[in-house]
């Protein structure tokens, strides 16, 4: 059962991530018209009627209802900041190189996990960590004049300390709140929060925009499920490696949308956090069979 369990929390995210990529080029296409909060909040707000719809129609009203309500607002204005963030980056570069250094974010969570959930990480896997985070400084590493010391390199920084304290938090609520829970008030509290700080500059929307707005709702609300399952289901050393998968679709995104391709140097530090992630989780994987 155990095993069974790892097994659909890591299908979880995989799935979560291909649909949150798809997201991402969309709320990158959006952040060219609008600021990074409005977007923000499109986001949030365009996701509520797909998260509302099949818990009414399964008559789960009552699961929506808040346990630990001060973690989910902790949660709430982490995931402002980290979205808010992380679609500025999106806006000022590519997917792919967003996601290269975003790629912190799963091995700054499996070590987040160690402190703040008491899960067991070995030496080995430490080791896996730290040479896939040295992939990742291999990708934002300086080359002729330091080009990476950039408001969106920050922001994309900013995005992934966010992300792994908002992913860690998942771990805690479950224990407390239902998946249709974490996942509404997630939608709710980051509607509210960028909304307020998206009023001074709003733009009005334009027409042509509002298949966008809709695709990012319908992939926010299916992602955000995924991704939520994935760790209510397995342990963050388990499935985060998985994340890593979305290097890939940024640079297939990238290339099928803008028709850009990622450097040398970010292919050559991403083989090194993909394959850091996959030692990772074959040492888990070991663990776990003894």
């Amino acid at each position: 059962m155990h095993n069974s369990e790892n097994l659909r929390g890591i299908v979880s995210m995989l799935l979560a991530v291909a649909v949150f990529s798809l997201m991402d080029a969309q709320l990158k296409l959006l952040a060219g018209h609008y600021g990074p909060m409005q977007v923000a909040f499109l986001r949030g707000v365009a996701s509520l009627p797909f998260v509302l719809l099949p818990v009414v129609v399964r008559g789960r009203i009552r699961r929506l209802k808040p346990v630990n309500v001060r973690l989910h607002l902790l949660r709430g204005l982490l995931s402002v900041l980290m979205l808010g963030s992380f679609i500025y980056a999106v806006r000022e570069s590519s997917l792919a190189t967003t996601y290269s250094i975003f790629m912190c974010a799963p091995l700054v969570v499996a070590a987040l996990s160690v402190p703040l959930l008491r899960e067991k990480v070995s030496r080995a896997q430490w080791v896996a960590i730290a040479v896939g985070l040295g992939g990742v400084l291999l990708m934002i590493a300086p080359r002729g004049g330091g080009e990476w010391v950039s408001v969106g390199a920050l922001a994309a920084v900013v995005a992934v300390a966010t992300y792994s304290l908002a992913a860690v938090s998942i771990r805690f609520l479950s224990r407390t709140d239902t998946t249709e829970s974490m996942v509404f008030w997630f939608s709710v509290l980051l509607s509210l929060g960028a909304g307020l700080l998206a009023i001074p500059g709003w733009v009005p929307l334009l027409a042509a925009h509002w298949p966008l707005i809709l695709g990012i709702g319908l992939t926010g609300a299916i992602g955000q499920h995924f991704i939520t399952e994935a760790f209510r289901r397995a342990p963050a050393a388990v499935v985060v490696p998985f994340e890593y998968t979305a290097l890939l679709w940024g640079v297939v995104l990238d290339l099928a949308i803008w028709g850009v391709l990622p450097g040398s140097v970010t292919l050559a530090g991403g083989a090194i956090v993909v394959a850091a992630g996959l030692y990772l989780m074959a040492r888990e994987r070991v663990t776990l069979s003894r």
